[in-house]
């Protein structure tokens, strides 16, 4: 009998819709997944229950729960609907699922514990941090932005690029079962999402990116298909891992996966007319920050929009995983994928 290799514990690192689109294809593939979410939302219908309610942004979280959660086609789409009229316009129904479970509970860390519980997620989903932060931008014209929502607004009104950001208040410390997931991985995943308001503010938390450093694991960057206007245009996938060396002042992973397949003429359009593009994989300057890159078949706009396919995805991060991980073990028993 070949032998295969044992389900690997892995933790996956960001937050947005690129964060729990991966976990639907990683959640295939094995039960001992942890998401860590970033807790720096303040817009939309989680800025308003954050404000309102002074509860932590439930709508990274909800998602990540969603993509992970084993329950009935109708709760799924229950989780999912968003109120069209009246004061709850634009609220999520598992937002407001969240924000009770949070209400009636002795921290929002087990108001996730809970909600996990009750959609049956395969793995698990934790905030980076108790903590009420805030994000705050600098940019290279000398302002300060401060707020999640409105960062992007500033950038595309100014044409001006975002040369640090940070948590207010500074370096707080990151939730303790975020640490334990990280020192006890046998694979790391950083992305895909926002560069700069989903995936670094994790890092900004007290203890997250000295835990990834000191990791055994094998550690991957999963470079966005496309660049983010308000974010991240003009950047090429070296900008993005200068960006998150930069901000946690460590060099945190040795491979960036990216997407090789290019964008149908009309998707690369309707992207330019919105100030966005297929991501510039610069191989060469990757190389030169010790990052070895690695092109894989990774891309579905069968609904107009370019996203990884979250099945590809999952199945390209094992296979590195079986090719590279210095702490992969073997098991006969084990089947390739959960069921």
């Amino acid at each position: 009998m070949n032998k295969q290799i044992a389900q690997p514990s892995i933790v996956v690192i960001g937050g947005g819709t690129g964060l729990s689109n991966m976990l639907r294809g990683l959640k295939l593939k094995t039960s001992k997944l942890t998401a860590i979410v970033t807790m720096a939302d303040d817009g939309g219908s989680s800025g308003k229950l954050r404000d309102e309610l002074g509860m932590p942004p439930p709508g990274d979280v909800r998602n990540c729960l969603q993509a992970l959660a084993n329950t009935e086609p109708t709760m799924e789409q229950l989780l999912g609907y968003r109120f069209s009229e009246g004061a709850l316009k634009g609220q999520s129904m598992g937002n407001l699922f969240l924000a009770a479970l949070n209400d009636i509970s002795g921290s929002f860390y087990e108001a996730v514990r809970k909600m996990s519980d009750v959609l049956a997620i395969t793995g698990r989903v934790l905030p980076v941090t108790n903590e009420d932060v805030r994000l705050m931008a600098c940019f290279d014209d000398g302002t300060e932005v401060f707020g999640e929502s409105k960062i992007m607004e500033h950038k595309k009104q100014g044409n001006r690029r975002i040369t640090r950001v940070a948590l207010i208040p500074e370096h707080p410390p990151a939730l303790m079962e975020s640490v334990q997931a990280i020192e006890e991985a046998e694979l790391i995943v950083l992305g895909p999402g926002s560069l700069y308001t989903s995936i670094i503010p994790n890092l900004l938390t007290e203890g997250i990116a000295q835990a990834i450093e000191n990791s055994k694991a094998l550690k991957i960057y999963v470079l966005n298909v496309t660049t983010q206007d308000g974010e991240t245009e003009g950047y090429a996938a070296s900008d993005h891992v200068r960006a998150l060396f930069a901000h946690s002042g460590r060099k945190l992973f040795d491979y960036c996966l990216a997407n090789i397949t290019p964008f149908p003429q009309d998707v690369a359009l309707r992207y330019k007319e919105q100030g966005a593009c297929q991501t510039e994989v610069d191989t060469e300057e990757l190389e030169k920050l010790g990052v070895k890159t690695i092109l894989r078949a990774m891309l579905d706009c069968s609904t107009g929009l370019a996203r990884h396919n979250p099945k590809q995805l999952a199945t390209e991060i094992m296979n590195l995983y079986r090719e590279e991980s210095p702490t992969k073990v073997f098991n006969s028993q084990l089947p390739e994928e959960c069921s």
